[in-house]
């Protein structure tokens, strides 16, 4: 008899799990809260409680050819790098592809995971859940929770003294949609991540002025790089890998850093990260150069 997995969200990583227990030959069941697939790639125009959120304009940071799941490639008419909703489109195919969506159970919310009392002996676990009002329980031996870890924003009000005295408007990136809220407006960014780099460049189409403020820098590359080739496919490389791996650490540094200022010169803008280079996230952007965008 195959043993039973319960699987928790429907997201990238819930159904990559569906389908290696079916590869296995193990029974899935994938308990979804929503009324579909998708997870974090599924835009609404509206925030849901709990749920992580997408701006309208994001695209994929990493190509197509380094994201794919290597037993289903994206079509080759897709983009290099995918809006969000082409993303889903390419999520729907996969789900559809190998018939996941029959071990899904939509709208259904996990209310508690708990070791059994002959857990020692068996390793299973209780699993309660909750559809239209009615909970239900069941046994299953292994649990995999794939619910991702950003829905909740981490707003630290109290890292900035005189918030309560501040007339503007404030609010984080979770709840940004589109530009337009920032129409001829004085705009701060705090922080130079990828969701800060690109929703400050947005900015710039709607603003009287953007600056972004960063207290750590970041590097700030092309989404395309050497000979027209994704970025990724440039700087994750084997060979790379293993420069990283054998040299000192100073000189892996200066290589990395020194290919990253090929795209512009991070000093001259003072953003130059305290991190070593590829250690933080990365922003990558290829509408920022020409735009009034100013970094503190």
């Amino acid at each position: 008899m195959p043993k039973k997995v319960a699987i928790v969200g429907a997201g990238v990583s819930g159904l990559a799990s569906i389908k290696c227990c079916l590869d296995e030959g193990l029974e899935p069941t994938c308990f979804e809260r929503s009324d579909d697939i998708g997870g974090l790639w599924r835009f609404t125009d509206y925030l849901e409680e709990g749920k992580p959120s997408l701006y309208k304009s994001l695209i994929s940071n990493t190509c197509k050819e380094m994201s794919t799941f290597s037993d289903f490639p994206y079509p080759e008419d897709f983009p290099v790098f995918l809006p969000h909703a082409r993303l889903l489109e390419y999520l729907r195919m996969y789900t559809d592809h190998f018939d996941l969506r029959r071990h899904i159970q939509f709208k259904t919310t996990v209310i508690t995971i708990r070791k059994r009392p002959d857990f020692s002996a068996t390793g299973q676990w209780d699993v309660v859940t909750e559809t239209n009002g009615k909970q239900t329980s069941e046994i299953f031996d292994a649990v995999m929770v794939c619910i991702g870890y950003l829905a909740d924003p981490s707003l630290q009000l109290s890292s900035f003294p005189g918030i309560d005295k501040f007339k503007g408007q404030y609010f984080h990136s979770r709840e940004y949609k589109t530009p337009e809220v920032f129409k001829d407006k004085r705009v701060l960014v705090v922080g130079m991540g990828n969701s800060g780099v690109d929703i400050a460049v947005a900015a710039t189409h709607t603003a009287k002025k953007v600056m972004i403020s960063t207290s750590r820098g970041a590097w700030v590359i092309s989404r395309v790089f050497d000979n027209g080739y994704p970025w990724d496919m440039v700087f994750l490389t084997r060979f790379l890998n293993m420069i990283r791996n054998s040299l000192p650490g100073r000189v892996t540094t200066w290589l990395l850093a020194n290919r990253a200022n090929q795209w512009f010169n991070h000093a001259y803008y003072g953003i130059i990260p305290e991190n070593r280079p590829l250690q933080i996230a990365s922003s990558e952007h290829n509408d920022g150069r020409g735009q009034q965008t100013e970094a503190k």
